[in-house]
């Protein structure tokens, strides 16, 4: 199995299969949370010179956005255990490297920031990958987790009005289930605030976000469902027909599809 922000990618699809569904699912997380992260990114004070860490990188919108803050002067690290995503060589100052941040050690720099985001919800040792990160940073460094919390808010649509409601709400709990199963904690976003203060951070804070429709909402949930179709249906989870009318009903457009809560949390070392 191979991680894509949040999903469990099956090594057995056609890489080309395996490529096109998570650059979908790329495109859709930019689109919701590209925004929030960046917010955040600014009011933790980035600026010309910092040294950045984004863990489990998965795409290029965010790494190249903490290029553009940071400059010639800055660096950027970028790690993933899958590097595919990368289209064109790195240059200065960002720097793409293959790395398990559960397993590997942490890259030797004091880093200004640390940033994951939909990286640890489904890591084997998630408790060691958080360390990993709390030790690259420098005093007075800064750590940023963002993770999804589907247990906050559970339902594909919160206005459960009609068949086509009720069919995706049953769809989203076969989701959250099939991903319990392989492993991933659909709470953990909500534990981020104590996991980072025993971590011994200061000055944290946290703030939920949850994207409410939007086309990037049903672009994400089509390329989900697609994605974990073959695993959804083997579980008994959902059938073929339920998965093929609930895309037919998201591609009208007339569903109020919700993605996930984003749980961000930050705070400061030292």
């Amino acid at each position: 199995m191979m991680r894509i922000d949040g999903h469990l990618l099956d090594a057995r699809q056609p890489i080309d299969q395996r490529q096109t569904g998570a650059g979908q699912r790329f495109d859709a997380f930019a689109a919701l949370f590209d925004p929030t992260t960046f917010g955040h990114v600014e009011r933790l004070g980035i600026g010309p010179g910092w040294r950045c860490w984004e863990v489990g990188a998965g795409g290029t919108s965010v790494v190249s956005w903490l290029a553009r803050r940071v400059g010639p002067t800055g660096r950027i690290l970028a790690t993933d255990i899958d590097t595919s995503w990368q289209t064109r060589a790195a240059r200065s100052p960002l720097e793409v490297r293959v790395h398990d941040v559960a397993a590997d050690p942490p890259p030797v720099e004091g880093f200004d920031l640390v940033h994951a985001r939909l990286v640890l919800i489904d890591v084997a040792d998630r408790e060691r990958a958080l360390q990993s990160m709390l030790r690259a940073l420098r005093p007075g460094g800064r750590l940023l987790i963002e993770e999804a919390d589907h247990a906050l808010q559970p339902l594909a649509c919160p206005d459960e009005y009609g068949p086509a409601q009720e069919l995706a709400n049953r769809l989203r709990h076969g989701v959250r289930a099939l991903l319990a199963e392989r492993g991933a904690d659909p709470a953990y976003g909500r534990k981020l605030p104590r996991l980072l203060r025993e971590g011994g951070l200061r000055q944290v804070e946290s703030e939920v976000h949850i994207p409410l429709t939007s086309p990037a909402c049903a672009a994400l949930e089509t390329a989900t469902l697609q994605h974990l179709r073959a695993d959804l249906t083997a579980a008994g989870l959902a059938t073929t027909e339920d998965i093929d009318d609930h895309l037919t009903n998201v591609a009208t457009g007339a569903l109020d599809l919700a993605a996930p809560p984003l749980i961000s949390t930050w705070g400061r070392k030292g």
